[in-house]
């Protein structure tokens, strides 16, 4: 990524992890200006789709799974209680914790978000062809899996 002085020097531009950290920033920006156009944040998308993926969670439980500390689950439970996408209750088993569940507003959607992403994730993968972008993914996914 070259800055207005000019591209840094090449010891920088060669090492993986910078390159790593460019792309992510890139691929943040993309995802982020997606996913405000469905009025949302990474957490509500996640929250949402692990919600349709494994069904109802305890705030605390859903927190552990998506990596949201627990301040900004309240926060993003809230939002997303307040929108109708999900729907807050006691656990009949502990009336101190509160099960969440998505509604079928927010399966709707949550439908509507994974389009969005989709065509976030085609803007960023776009110089590459469709083997390289597989190929891509696979050593991500690799590289994530290794070192978690």
């Amino acid at each position: 990524m070259d800055t207005p002085e000019g591209r840094p020097p090449e010891r920088l531009r060669m090492l993986p992890s910078r390159l790593t950290n460019q792309a992510a920033l890139t691929a943040n920006r993309i995802v982020d200006q997606a996913l405000a156009k469905g009025g949302v944040r990474r957490y509500h998308y996640a929250l949402l789709a692990t919600l349709e993926e494994f069904g109802p969670a305890s705030q605390a439980g859903l927190g552990r799974r998506t990596g949201i500390d627990r301040s900004d689950m309240v926060a993003t439970v809230n939002e997303l209680a307040e929108r109708g996408l999900v729907n807050r209750e006691p656990d009949p088993a502990d009336r101190r914790r509160n099960i969440i569940t998505i509604t079928s507003g927010g399966r709707r959607h949550l439908t509507e978000l994974d389009r969005l992403l989709a065509d976030a994730q085609d803007e960023f993968l776009s110089p590459l062809p469709a083997a390289d972008r597989l190929h891509l993914i696979d050593l991500l996914t690799r590289l994530v899996g290794e070192h978690p």
